[in-house]
């Protein structure tokens, strides 16, 4: 029934026989589509056959007083837990798939008989897992055969005694010196990927819901594992305030547990944020959201930075997280590394300033577990800092609406709270944690820089309207709130647009969800983004609008009689002297060249003369050649430049016999992750694009302004269509670069070999910049062939070097000398 991202509503009509008293009744529900359970017209219990969730208990002893015959409702969303992709998780969405509902029954379960397979299950684990050398896989199987023994399926009398054998293996303790566990519920939501932002309200929802029944069943786990009940970890301001909107019985429930500590928000953050691409005063606004979120809602802030699943950490966070008031740090998703295996599970992160956060990465390299020994053995043996630190996280549950913990993971752990053979699994929370592990961290190491996911370096590059959708609207947040803060600073009658700039500011920090900014997801969340960034565009231009108008409105009033006079902005914090277009007679375009200081504006009247104009000159073999008394510059027919030097110098910043501005293209045929990785045997592949559709002429002849243009083919099907100018008084030449790509499975980049020598190159992060290699030295060194940056990139050697900046574009490399921007 059905197609893809349809919503299917099931009437349920129960009628639980008389002779089933006493007993623990179930709706089972399975279907390959993701369901909610909906009783009194509010969500109850999630379905999911993923997240080892098909049925909702209806009574755990039906009594005669309880209602026979009741309606529930199931809502089924037709998506799987990963989306609908057609013989993949990762491919495309199917449009031919159909969902079909495979079984709805009502049943008596047996708890009894689960109990003793769950006793059974962590003997038979312990005998196959612990080895041969080890008594205690011995004791365990020998416990498991008598239980087979004494054991009669067809007589229930016979289970005390078999389920006592069990207990007497799992009430041996442990030695004081064994690994302690601090289990934690998890439950992983994207907010958007292989599924649109708009069923992640229903998969949160599902998978909250159902973590509020798990609560309501097990309150005695404060009592067993002397710890809190259920923890369940959560993030993601976000998706609380979807759930608030949507589900506001759910979010009462969900505010009492937190009250209780059993729900902990942890992050910090808007959404669990891309950790490289965001500018810096993004990822500042993503701390100030999601931490006024919380403490609005929750009346705490959160203490931890919880991002387990993003795609490299820059070096700044530790800065960021400290100014916040985070000094604890957990992720596990270096965990994918590649090339080189990670050092450390506990350590100091070190940023580029010095601030320090307290970091952990779960041993077991996963925040999805199950709760098996299997498990709990590799966090034990994998945990890289052992002598240091005798404590780590285990994360169990289903994410992605799975529903998170289960009950048969909480009875695993149970059995092994302190069982002799076995790490001591405690349920926990992350304050425990990581006050334990501060007690312990006197000898612990530190690690300084970015944290580099050796995984996903196509993620800087992929969907290209994206990344240039953040940075403009970036840009333009920043510019309504300088021109606003002005205005209001001016004084009058002018209202400071809070409330808008919030709405504005938190579609940006949703755009930059990891999977979103990255371009891995699908095309209906690429076409939501892309809206919410059009939206930005719209309500910002109409907020400078209203802000200038109050700031600048006499001034206006006075431009608008005389065409002679120009005003000029500036929001950047130094004085500018550019080259600007204006109005001019008829409707025209005309160049003016202006100055305006800095945070502030001008009215310009006469415009500057350049000291020197800038200066086009064409030769016979159809090359430019174009100086404007600070920098010259060379290009052949094909646009490349032969010579780029200070007006001045005889220092030449090309290399020896190549080209800059030399396009070139690449295979880009991943090992599986197609939107998140570009390999480095791409490198191998490099097919310069010479292929002239039109050659290089000049647009404008010089003056304030000189500039010329040329196509080029790309591939089979794609082309290029470059403008490079250079202005008047300017240090820098621009390259106006537009593509009409039709390529599949290709890369484009632009390489600019220069003469500088550096064992290094800089590149601009948020608040700042660091330093990577230019040699591959070492496998760290190469698994770095392709990294990101904001803004700029630079190649210097003593008193020299050249720059290559950008206006929306975040892939990069620099091997030896040539800085390559990935297009």
């Amino acid at each position: 029934f059905s197609s893809r991202w349809e919503t299917c509503w099931f009437r349920v009509e129960l009628s639980i026989p008389p002779a089933w008293a006493g007993r623990e009744v179930h709706f089972v529900w399975e279907s390959d589509g993701e369901g909610m359970v909906w009783r009194d017209g509010q969500p109850v219990q999630g379905l999911t056959v993923e997240g080892e969730k098909t049925s909702y208990i209806l009574t755990s002893s039906l009594k005669e007083t309880e209602p026979h015959s009741l309606m529930l409702y199931v809502e089924l969303a037709c998506n799987g837990l990963f989306g609908a992709g057609k013989g993949s998780m990762i491919a495309p969405p199917d449009p031919d798939r159909r969902f079909t509902l495979s079984k709805a029954e009502l049943v008596i379960f047996n708890r009894d008989v689960y109990e003793l397979l769950m006793d059974l299950e962590i003997l038979l684990d312990m005998a196959q897992l612990l080895g041969e050398e080890n008594q205690r896989s011995f004791q365990a199987l020998y416990a498991a055969n008598q239980i087979v023994n004494v054991c009669d399926v067809k007589d229930p009398s016979t289970f005390p005694a078999a389920r006592d054998l069990a207990a007497a293996i799992f009430s041996q303790r442990n030695g004081e010196s064994q690994h302690t566990i601090h289990a934690m519920g998890h439950c992983h939501i994207d907010s958007a990927w292989l599924w649109p932002y708009e069923e992640t309200v229903r998969k949160c929802a599902r998978s909250w819901v159902t973590v509020i029944r798990l609560m309501e069943r097990n309150p005695e786990l404060t009592f067993v594992c002397s710890q809190l009940g259920l923890t369940c970890v959560l993030w993601q301001a976000q998706q609380f305030e979807w759930v608030r909107s949507w589900y506001p019985g759910l979010y009462t429930q969900i505010q009492d547990y937190v009250a209780k500590g059993q729900f902990i928000p942890v992050g910090g953050t808007w959404v669990e944020m891309d950790g490289n691409l965001p500018s810096g005063e993004s990822m500042v606004r993503q701390f100030l959201q999601g931490q006024r979120f919380f403490q609005e809602q929750f009346g705490q802030m959160c203490s931890e930075f919880w991002l387990p699943d993003t795609f490299g950490y820059s070096a700044q966070l530790p800065q960021l997280m400290c100014g916040c008031g985070i000094r604890r740090f957990l992720t596990q998703k270096l965990s994918w590394n590649l090339v080189n295996a990670f050092p450390h599970h506990t350590f100091f992160w070190e940023g580029i300033d010095g601030s320090q956060v307290l970091t952990h990465f779960p041993p077991g390299d996963s925040y999805g577990m199950h709760g098996r020994v299997e498990e709990m053995l590799k966090t034990a043996k994998n945990n890289k800092d052992k002598g240091r630190v005798n404590h780590s996280a285990v994360l169990f549950g289903f994410g992605d609406g799975g529903g998170g913990p289960t009950q048969k993971m909480l009875d695993r752990m149970k059995r092994m709270s302190d069982t002799d053979g076995l790490p001591r699994v405690q349920i926990s929370t992350p304050a425990r944690l990581f006050s334990v592990l501060e007690k312990e961290s006197s000898q612990l190491c530190t690690w300084v820089g970015e944290l580099f996911l050796e995984l996903h370096n196509g993620t800087y590059t992929t969907q290209a309207q994206i990344k240039k959708g953040n940075r403009e609207c970036e840009r333009i947040l920043h510019d309504v709130e300088v021109l606003s803060t002005l205005a209001v600073a001016q004084g009058g009658t002018f209202q400071y647009p809070a409330s808008q700039l919030q709405q504005l500011w938190r579609l940006l920090l949703l755009n930059q969800f990891h999977d979103v900014l990255p371009g891995s997801c699908i095309q209906l969340v690429v076409t939501d983004a892309l809206q919410y960034y059009a939206e930005i565009r719209r309500t910002g231009s109409q907020l400078l609008e209203e802000a200038l108008q109050s700031l600048c409105g006499e001034l206006l009033q006075l431009r608008s009689g005389s065409a002679e006079s120009t005003l000029v902005l500036n929001t950047l914090p130094w004085e500018r002297t550019e080259v600007i277009s204006r109005p001019g007679p008829a409707g025209t375009e005309a160049l003016a060249l202006v100055t305006a200081p800095s945070m502030g504006y001008a009215v310009v009247r006469e415009p500057l003369l350049p000291p020197q104009p800038v200066t086009v000159i064409k030769q016979e073999d159809g090359s430019v050649s174009m100086e404007n008394g600070v920098i010259a510059v060379c290009l052949d027919a094909m646009g490349r430049l032969t010579s780029l030097r200070l007006a001045h110098s005889e220092r030449e910043s090309v290399a020896d016999g190549c080209r800059a501005n030399q396009f070139a293209l690449f295979d880009d045929v991943p090992l599986y992750w197609d939107a998140w990785d570009v390999m480095d045997y791409h490198l191998e592949t490099r097919k310069p694009v010479t292929t002239l559709l039109r050659p290089l002429e000049i647009m404008l002849a010089g003056g304030l302004r000189g500039s010329a243009s040329f196509s080029l083919q790309i591939g089979e099907s794609s082309t290029l269509t470059q403008e490079i100018i250079l202005d008047a008084m300017c240090p820098y030449i621009r390259f106006l670069t537009q593509v009409d790509w039709k390529e599949s499975h290709k890369f484009l980049k632009v390489e600019f070999p220069v003469q500088v020598r550096s064992a290094n190159a800089t590149y601009e992060i948020q608040f700042g910049h660091l330093q990577r290699p230019t040699h591959w030295n070492t496998s760290w060194d190469w698994a770095r062939f392709e990294v990101w940056a904001h803004k700029w990139m630079d190649l210097s050697e003593h008193g020299f070097g050249v720059a290559v900046l950008n206006d929306s574009k975040y892939g990069a490399s620099a091997h030896r000398n040539v800085l390559n921007l990935s297009l």
